[in-house]
């Protein structure tokens, strides 16, 4: 629930919000504002961009947000649940397979702030609001020179719609509500309203979400201790905007957060718990500048539970309690935009995140109780400064070159281990503070090589520092055993894409080759097979296994997208997507047998295809078909997981101009879709068919 600070506050928008406001019409250009942090028109983005409009989002038949942008076959979470059933810590995103992790190797932000986990680098997709979003922008391979840390294999960001603080043909609807309900007693329930009040507006939101949820374990490798993963979570989210002064805006936005799951079994459960607050203050484009500032605080606390499952499912054993993992971010930015002549415009800029965090938990259980207390973390500080020119070189073509200097630093790294009944100290590290420079380039090309047809080139460098968890943190799950490593390397990826689209009025379509060299990624590495003591991990039990995280000196990733979207009427569109992604590491000398083997997570085919059909003025028809090729659970390539037909379907009817009737069918055909396997042959699979039907409100 909201932490006593915010809950006024939230209180006094929710009683804002309760006035109706004249609902308008929405008429704004397509731009893209994510691969340069300012607003650019699509066709001059040398990189691959993806625009999902809010609607679209709303439309799909995908239960979650991260769900609906699955229609974008280059995006994915670490495995193949999506947040309804998939443990938070799963839950980072992969753009074009490069090297899939729990911590996302692509930045993910809302309205400009990082959803990136603070400690573990995840992302929280329950925190995204469906109802309130004016769409999703997805840059695959491209915006690291403007964004930064994390961002080596793109951009995703999510916009909220942003309420006029005066009367304007740019208004949005004064307010939105929609209620669903349906398979294993799954109920929601969001609003957002926005208010006049004075010179500037409130927007208020909310959520609230509960599920049974479903088994993760497939029947013939069920037991008894096996439980369906139930989830709930709510949030509130307030808004004030208002013109300061002629073309200066500010914003004041605060959310509170909280989610418990289940995770299978009675012991397994995690929760998480956060409070938010941002301001900004924009200046609207003058003749020739515009700025945005913006600052961010953001206060955090999760705790998870791992247990140990016999071999007939019967019954559990505690692996672990992670009772606490507070965090905390801070953060800053500011960008200007300066346009020099009608063709040419340079943004530049500088931003600073400082991140805290540790992990407390109890291990080693014996005799009905933790033994042991582990207490890790520290802190990490990054800021950077940038600069992207664009210009016009000839009629038709384009180019763009950019470049990013970021500095960062890690300090007071500890890991702390006592003996729970005496106190006595098992282990007592303190790592040295680190520090580093790292410059990220870009540059791009495109050519409008005659009427509808552009070509486009693009490349750029980017890098990543290992997450708190991933330096700080062991964990173990089931008896797998993973450790951390606190002298891990920086990631770096050089990536680039050749590129070629055409647009008409009816017909859009469009091609793209990529290549990724990733250096030293992070991965988990299989080390020692149990049963046995072992250096680095210790004691592995029989069947387990016993991980380090390691850099793998250079992985691969390249392959071919291709698109397509027809219109032959106005009641029906058409879509087609199609990956192919060859992902294999190259080099591992810490594993050498790792060389030539695929990364896991990554399948190598995946595809979708998807329609809007409107067969009658008041019905709308929204199906998705989507494949996933076979790929490996593991790094040694020996744990295959089954390649997946998904059908969806989302039908609506509109009952009135206001009022509109939706059902939604998630795997409608109800096909077995295997997210995970160990080396035991337990088998996890994702979402079964998912039905919800509800209303959906605006005025």
């Amino acid at each position: 629930m909201p932490s006593a600070p915010l809950r006024p506050v939230l209180l006094l928008l929710a009683l804002a919000g309760g006035l109706p406001l004249a609902a308008q019409t929405i008429v704004l250009p397509t731009v893209v504002i994510s691969a340069a942090r300012t607003a650019e028109a699509p066709d001059q983005v040398p990189f691959s961009v993806a625009l999902l409009s809010g609607d679209q989002l709303r439309a799909s038949p995908a239960a979650t947000p991260d769900g609906a942008l699955r229609a974008v076959p280059g995006f994915s979470l670490f495995r193949r649940s999506d947040s309804l059933s998939a443990n938070p810590t799963a839950q980072g995103v992969s753009l074009r397979g490069l090297g899939p992790s729990g911590a996302s190797r692509s930045l993910v932000l809302l309205d400009g702030v990082p959803l990136n986990d603070p400690f573990g680098g995840w992302v929280a997709w329950s925190k995204v609001p469906r109802e309130a979003l004016a769409g999703a922008e997805v840059v695959r391979g491209g915006g690291a020179t403007a964004w930064g840390n994390a961002a080596l294999g793109g951009i995703v960001q999510l916009l909220t719609e942003t309420a006029p603080t005066r009367d304007s043909s740019r208004g949005i609807p004064a307010g939105r509500l929609a209620v669903a309900g349906g398979s294993f007693a799954t109920h929601r329930a969001e609003v957002v309203v926005n208010q006049p009040v004075g010179a500037g507006t409130f927007q208020f939101s909310a959520r609230d979400f509960a599920t049974d949820g479903f088994h993760l374990v497939t029947p013939e490798d069920r037991g008894a201790i096996d439980r369906p993963a139930a989830s709930e979570h709510r949030w509130f989210a307030g808004r004030w905007r208002q013109e300061i002064s002629p073309g200066t805006q500010l914003s004041v936005t605060a959310r509170t957060y909280d989610e418990d799951r289940n995770n299978g079994t009675p012991y397994q459960q995690n929760s998480s718990r956060e409070d938010f607050a941002s301001v900004s203050l924009a200046r609207q484009p003058g003749a020739d500048f515009a700025w945005e500032a913006l600052a961010y605080a953001q206060d955090q606390s999760f705790a998870s539970t791992f247990s140990s499952v016999n071999p007939t499912r019967t019954a559990e054993t505690p692996a672990s309690n992670q009772f606490a993992v507070p965090a905390t971010a801070y953060g800053a930015a500011w960008t200007g935009v300066w346009k020099s002549t009608p063709d040419a415009r340079t943004s530049a800029g500088l931003d600073w995140r400082r991140v805290r965090g540790e992990t407390r938990e109890h291990y080693t259980y014996s005799a009905g109780a933790f033994t042991r207390e582990r207490v890790a973390g520290g802190t990490q500080e990054i800021a950077g400064l940038f600069a992207l020119h664009e210009r016009a070189l000839a009629p038709g073509l384009r180019a763009t070159l950019g470049g990013r200097l970021d500095a960062w630093r890690e300090l007071a790294g500890h890991r702390r281990e006592t003996e729970r009944a005496t106190g006595n100290v098992l282990r007592h590290d303190t790592y040295a503070d680190r520090d580093g420079v790292e410059f990220s380039p870009s540059a791009g090309l495109v050519w409008a090589a005659a009427p509808g047809w552009r070509v486009r080139a693009a490349a750029q460098h980017a890098f990543r520092r290992p997450t708190l968890n991933e330096l700080y943190r062991p964990f173990r799950v089931g008896n797998v055993i993973t450790e951390a490593n606190a002298a891990l390397a920086t990631e770096r990826a050089t990536s680039a894409e050749l590129g070629v689209d055409y647009a008409s009025p009816t017909l859009a379509l469009g091609a793209a080759v990529f290549w990724n060299d990733l250096r030293d990624a992070v991965g988990n590495v299989t080390l020692h097979r149990g049963p046995g003591s072992f250096p680095i991990v210790g004691f592995v039990p029989a069947g387990g296994l016993g991980r380090q995280r390691l850099n793998l000196d250079r992985t691969r990733v390249q392959g071919l997208e291709l698109w397509a979207r027809w219109t032959p009427a106005a009641a029906l569109s058409l879509t087609a997507d199609y990956l192919y992604n060859d992902a294999t590491v190259r080099v591992a000398r810490a594993a050498p047998a790792l060389a030539g083997r695929r990364l896991a997570q990554v399948p190598q085919h995946v595809a979708a295809f998807g329609a809007s059909w409107s067969p009658a003025r008041a019905v709308t028809l929204t199906p998705r078909v989507r494949f996933l090729g076979r790929q490996f659970e593991d790094d040694e390539n020996l744990l295959r997981l089954g390649a997946a037909l998904i059908v969806d379907l989302g039908a609506s009817y509109q009952l009135t101009e206001k009022v509109e009737l939706f059902l939604n069918a998630e795997n409608l055909t109800d096909e077995r879709i295997e997210t995970g396997r160990s080396a035991d042959g337990l088998v996890n699979t994702g979402t079964p068919r998912l039905v919800l039907g509800g209303v959906r409100c605006a005025w």
